[in-house]
């Protein structure tokens, strides 16, 4: 057994916000994605944009600080950088859809090896009704992104060979930014970008139950 640690959430959205290029129009979906905007470098131009209907939005506010007319589209409080915008919310999707996001960052249930997203309900009763905007994210943006832990609570990994969740997007994940390893998905099933120090290929293939090219 390798001797490993895990990235941290804010490791790991330091992970996801080092890949991001300069000049980039980014959405961050609701939950751990949000945490990107706390570690854009600060040398770095990229345009935040949330579906609610802001573009240039900034990290969190200072404790204290909180705005709640001024949310993002979890409905935390957010800050405005000089420049930024917002607008009427049909305006925000004919951005998402009309292909102008250059990388959007998703949460997920699952991911399959070749890139099927799955990330609005797992189909038990209660859940969300419906999809929302992560299937106009999802589609519309170049490129798009998830961050996630790697397994479930229950030890299960959450990239699979095929999603059994209700999909949200076919093939339209490039990249996982997971808590052990990065991972690009492919036609071809699974490709390795880099993984936590410690951690054999062999064990994270036998965690993640999948062929990873190294």
């Amino acid at each position: 057994m390798s001797s490993y640690q895990k990235r941290s959430k804010d490791q790991l959205a330091q992970r996801v916000a080092q890949d991001i290029h300069d000049g980039a129009y980014v959405n961050l979906g609701i939950g751990q994605p949000t945490l990107v905007a706390n570690h854009i470098p600060a040398h770095r131009e990229v345009v935040l944009h949330s579906e609610n209907g802001i573009l240039g939005m900034g990290p969190a506010p200072a404790a204290g600080e909180e705005d709640y007319d001024l949310i993002n589209a979890g409905k935390q409080p957010v800050t405005l950088l000089d420049g930024g915008a917002y607008f009427h919310h049909a305006d925000s999707f004919a951005m998402m859809r009309g292909g102008h996001l250059d990388i959007c960052v998703l949460g997920a249930f699952q991911v399959s090896a070749t890139g099927d997203l799955a990330n609005w309900s797992t189909g038990e009763p209660g859940s969300i009704p419906a999809v929302g905007g992560a299937m106009d994210l999802a589609i519309g943006a170049k490129q798009t992104w998830v961050m996630m832990d790697l397994l479930t609570k229950k030890g299960e990994s959450k990239v699979v060979q095929a999603c059994s969740y209700p999909l949200t997007g076919i093939a339209c994940v490039k990249r996982i930014y997971a808590d052990l390893a990065t991972l690009e998905c492919t036609p071809q099933g699974l490709k390795l970008i880099d993984k936590v120090e410690g951690l054999a290929h062999a064990e994270l293939e036998r965690l993640v139950g999948l062929p990873i090219q190294a």
